[in-house]
């Protein structure tokens, strides 16, 4: 038996607690893993919380990444003993997650655990560093210099938006952070932004095309933000859209991408190939100072996920959550 948040759904109602479950229940995979720590993120708050349809089967254990110790495993690619990590491929919506001490997932979805990096910071990392990562990947594989100006990071204070920060800033680019958190300044700051502007100059509709500023963008926020983004992005420049905490939609006008040229690059992190994973991680470890997730992350227990989902979605956690799942 092993402790774990387990989500079910009864007469339409759905509920999260903490559970002792059996190793008899656990899906089908290649490779037992030992989960040391995983994270909370916004697609984990909203599973817990209900308040949108994320998972896909009940019961299920949430959590989208988790990081631990290979315990078995019939696949030739691993064996007892490898340190793992493992981010997004539906764990935690169709297939048990890392809220647990223990999972059970395909070898093809682990990775390993770069060398300079404990089980812990891995975790500080999680999902969205890793997001923030593949974003920071796409705007310079697309061209983007720091020459070319101001590149803006909305959600500035969440995982996400902590981590894209501090990899633009040792990238040298000037970074530009909205935020909602006014108190936050410092922080954002300290990891590198060189101004902190507030996220309402761009959470209202607005023009379809307004003054150019930004010669690129990393936007976890989605709705008005990701339009007013692009509305204000640099002829040929480039917008990265890897999140919906405003919201999904984009009610937004063709004139930027038609009149400036401007790109939009949609960044999916659940299902992306082995290859840009690989580089996104590889930048983690070669520019992420590890002093900074000290900075970025506070560690819970794995019962006091259950509030921080609410917090999450609530919109009051800043940087990264770390869920010690044997606390």
């Amino acid at each position: 038996m092993f402790r774990a948040i387990l989500i079910d759904k009864q007469d339409g109602a759905q509920s999260a607690r903490l559970a002792e479950v059996s190793e008899n229940d656990l899906p089908e995979g290649a490779v037992t893993v030992r989960v040391e720590y995983s994270t909370l993120n916004y697609k984990d708050g909203l599973a817990i919380t209900g308040k949108s349809p994320v998972v896909r089967k009940f019961p299920m254990v949430p959590g989208i990444d988790f990081a631990g110790v290979v315990e078995s495993s019939t696949s030739s690619d691993w064996e007892a003993g490898d340190r793992v990590l493992l981010n997004g491929w539906g764990v935690g919506e169709g297939h048990w997650g890392g809220f647990a001490q223990k999972a059970r997932v395909k070898a093809e979805w682990l990775q390993r655990v770069p060398e300079k990096f404990t089980s812990q910071q891995a975790m500080a990392i999680g999902t969205a560093g890793y997001t923030a990562s593949l974003c920071v990947d796409a705007l310079i594989d697309h061209g983007l210099t720091p020459d070319r100006g101001e590149v803006l990071v909305t959600g500035a204070s969440g995982g996400v938006g902590s981590i894209a920060i501090a990899l633009l800033a040792r990238a040298g680019f000037e970074v530009v952070a909205a935020t909602g958190k006014a108190s936050e300044a410092d922080y954002l700051k300290a990891l590198g932004a060189r101004q902190v502007i507030d996220r309402n100059e761009l959470s209202q509709p607005g023009k379809p095309l307004q003054k150019e500023r930004w010669a690129g963008v990393v936007d976890s926020v989605g709705s008005h933000t990701l339009v007013n983004a692009c509305a204000q992005t640099k002829y040929r420049g480039f917008v990265t859209a890897c999140g919906l905490a405003q919201g999904m939609d984009f009610p937004a006008s063709v004139a930027p991408f038609i009149l400036r040229g401007v790109s939009l690059l949609g960044i999916d992190s659940v299902m992306a190939p082995r290859e840009p994973r690989q580089q996104a991680w590889a930048r983690l470890a070669r520019d992420l100072d590890s002093s900074a997730l000290d900075r970025v992350s506070k560690i819970v227990g794995l019962e006091q996920t259950l509030q921080a989902a609410q917090d999450i979605i609530g919109g009051k956690i800043r940087g990264r959550l770390v869920v010690d799942v044997n606390r």
